[in-house]
């Protein structure tokens, strides 16, 4: 598996779950086959972890890569070397949201 096939599973698919319920996704280097995400925020300690581990993560990156071993760890401390992955934007959203010409609060408060 590419790591850039996984890393767009991770921000297409898992990050925006894991980014609307207050948590932050990680990935962590890792050797062989084993893909090694870790969960920080709201996910820290959660008792929900073992359901969205088993049937959200796991299944994402098994489809990815059959072979895959999945590690999944979380807490507030980072793993050595984790890497933030961050939800893909959606311009279809993002138009919808702002048509073309119209300004919010918000795009005059960044300018």
């Amino acid at each position: 598996m590419a790591q850039d096939d996984l890393k767009g599973a991770l921000s297409g698919v898992i990050a925006p779950l894991i980014e609307a319920d207050g948590g932050e996704l990680f990935l962590v280097p890792a050797r062989g086959r084993v893909v090694h995400l870790h969960l920080r925020g709201r996910f820290s300690g959660c008792p929900g972890n073992l359901l969205v581990s088993e049937h959200v993560l796991r299944p994402v990156v098994e489809a990815a890569d059959p072979a895959a071993k999945v590690q999944i760890t979380s807490g507030a401390i980072l793993p050595e070397g984790a890497e933030r992955i961050v939800a893909a934007p959606h311009e279809a959203g993002r138009a919808a949201a702002a048509p073309a010409g119209s300004s919010r609060p918000a795009d005059q408060a960044a300018r």
